[in-house]
């Protein structure tokens, strides 16, 4: 993979996180009791979890501290375990360790996309 395509995964986790900030996070752990915010945050969730497994090698070499295998482990309880995922772990996923992957990715996109204009153009994605 290249630096182009781990700036569009990066974008994806970013995007999802966003989407999680802006209906979890601002609700509250009660708000997955509604199904469709529940599905929505669980779909969010595996984007994120599986836009993190399409970086580089590289990148996440870079970024050890970062739990890839068990980013790997829960998008896969997420999209084969699904009728077995307990929302007080995934509450505590979305309250604890988010925030800390989030950080670093939106640092990472600012440092990405600033050596990416010094260069040339990004990559876009489509609307």
């Amino acid at each position: 993979m290249t630096q182009h395509s781990d700036l569009l995964y990066l974008t994806y986790i970013d995007e999802a996180a966003k989407g999680i900030e802006d209906t979890v996070i601002k609700q509250g752990r009660s708000s997955l009791n509604d199904a469709l915010i529940r599905d929505a945050t669980m779909y969010r969730l595996q984007t994120l979890a599986e836009s993190s497994q399409r970086l580089s090698a590289s990148f996440r070499e870079e970024h050890a501290d970062i739990p890839w295998r068990q980013l790997a482990g829960f998008r896969n309880q997420l999209a084969h375990g699904y009728l077995d995922v307990d929302l007080d772990i995934v509450w505590s996923i979305i309250e604890h360790d988010l925030p800390v992957l989030v950080e670093r990715v939106r640092t990472e996109l600012t440092l990405q996309k600033e050596h990416t204009v010094t260069e040339g153009d990004g990559p876009t994605l489509k609307q």
